[in-house]
């Protein structure tokens, strides 16, 4: 129970009538979710103006009102704040009522388009071998020490996250790292929260159906780094087109990372498996798990983090070689040499980067059969870009669905359709149902030959006009290929 006097401190404020010296026992932006003695905040969403459900959250139970625009009738007895932006106003005020535990333990964000699940959770795993008690607020898990819980969006809203932030500075945890979407980002989940350093991927091609421009979407990003305090740390990718761009307004103290060039935290590789790679992290050499140039990148990312936080280099690099790769990130199974591989690509660089990495590890004498899709309800453009680049990279190539949400299957394929050149349209198959789509590609496939399941990696789900069936990549491929070759 906090008081709304406390609750309002740091949030700019530009009307207010009644009395803020009221107890809040409870902060919601979701009508339905208020009580007795509640706050209500009104948020303009993407589809819904929470201002509507004004009314029904007083009738709830709601005590006090956040909003930009004052209701045209105000009720009796309760009071109503007025704010420019109640996104802004959310967070610090959720901040405000979990006592800003970001403050209490060094929080480290993730943002960019790939690789912020992999290098979020792969530092909650070093930290955790380093033997320190962390947390970790990513697309896949969230983490209280080794307690786990599930998680519902990328970053999550900022009453959830300043919940778990409470939550893991009451069970010692002394870090938390978390991925940081340029949707949250952009509708300020993370405003309010004091970041220790951040992270900085890489940025390409997605989202631009919420944003509407890719300079939007760079400025999302963007945000996430001008925001950081001066005491911070910012890690960008130095090889990475837009990587200094996201520096130009910090704060914060930057270091970089890269393969290429000239950057404070190097790195290389010096061989390449199916099995893992030896790599060279500064003047470390390191065996790890993992494959990919890509978690290069994400790997010296973590280092990056680990040594700017203080931590020994030469442990840190020890630590690294025993991580495990996360889930739904090139992701394989072998079979009598049949090789099938999980990633999460959705997007054509994360595409074109897992078969990149294929390319590295294949002897040329097996097929790569590619089975791709993309969302509904999402980002068009790059439909057409992902079928060309699974075409350019593939010998078979597999359309089919990803999650079509509320759109037709067959008209997301004819979509992808049109990337798909006069002379590679030999190769290209088209399924609508995916479970049919990657039963095809295991019975297509020889030994040897690799088969990527590509665009849901971790999600045990597919959404179809509004409901979710169970569905998992990586258990039909296991389970098509204990058929094809029973023990």
């Amino acid at each position: 129970m906090k008081l709304l006097k406390d609750l309002l401190y740091g949030v700019s404020l530009l009307d207010t009538i009644g009395t803020t010296h009221l107890a809040v026992s409870k902060i919601t932006f979701n009508s339905k979710e208020a009580s007795r003695e509640s706050l209500f905040v009104a948020i303009i969403g993407t589809q819904v103006d929470g201002h509507k459900y004004i009314s029904a959250a007083i009738e709830t139970g709601a005590r006090a009102i956040i909003c930009e625009n004052l209701p045209s009738e105000t009720a009796e007895g309760i009071t109503y704040i007025v704010v420019k932006d109640s996104h802004a106003a959310l967070a610090k005020i959720a901040s405000n009522f979990y006592d800003e535990p970001s403050k209490k333990l060094k929080l480290i964000g993730v943002t960019g388009t790939n690789g912020k699940t992999t290098t979020s959770t792969l530092l909650y795993q070093l930290f955790t071998n380093l033997g320190e008690k962390s947390g970790l607020l990513s697309t896949v898990d969230i983490k209280i020490g080794k307690e786990s819980f599930p998680a519902s969006h990328t970053t999550p809203d900022p009453i959830q996250i300043n919940y778990y932030l409470n939550e893991m500075v009451k069970n010692g945890c002394k870090y938390c790292f978390m991925e940081a979407s340029s949707h949250g980002i952009a509708q300020k989940r993370t405003f309010a929260l004091h970041f220790t350093g951040a992270v900085f991927t890489n940025i390409s091609h997605d989202h631009l159906d919420y944003h509407g421009s890719f300079e939007n979407y760079i400025k999302a990003k963007k945000a996430l780094f001008d925001n950081l305090p001066k005491t911070a740390f910012m890690l960008t990718n130095g090889d990475e087109r837009h990587g200094m761009t996201m520096t130009q307004n910090t704060k914060a103290k930057v270091r970089t990372y890269s393969i290429s060039n000239d950057s404070d935290y190097k790195g290389r590789i010096l061989e390449h498996q199916l099995n893992g790679m030896l790599i060279k992290l500064g003047m470390h050499e390191v065996w790890t798990k993992l494959i990919g140039t890509f978690n290069v990148y994400n790997l010296l990312a973590i280092y990056g983090v680990a040594v700017e936080l203080e931590k020994d280099p030469l442990q840190v690099a020890t630590a690294i070689s025993s991580l495990n790769s996360v889930a739904g990130r090139f992701q394989y199974i072998q079979k009598n040499d049949l090789t099938a591989i999980v990633d999460y690509a959705h997007t054509p660089d994360a595409l074109e980067n897992v078969l990149g990495t294929i390319a590295k590890i294949r002897t040329k004498n097996e097929k790569v059969i590619t089975v791709v899709g993309c969302g509904g309800n999402r980002d068009t453009t790059k439909r057409p870009i992902m079928a060309k680049v699974a075409c350019e990279n593939s010998d078979q190539v597999i359309l089919t669905s990803d999650n079509p949400r509320f759109e037709e299957p067959q008209s997301i394929i004819d979509e992808m359709m049109t990337g798909v050149e006069m002379h590679q349209s030999h190769k290209v198959l088209c399924i609508l149902d995916r479970e049919q789509a990657i039963k095809t590609a295991i019975q297509l496939g020889q030994s040897k030959d690799i088969i990527l399941i590509a665009g849901k990696g971790h999600e045990t789900y597919q959404e179809i006009k509004g409901l979710r069936k169970d569905f998992n990549d990586l258990a039909l491929a296991q389970e098509m290929l204990n058929q094809k070759y029973p023990s």
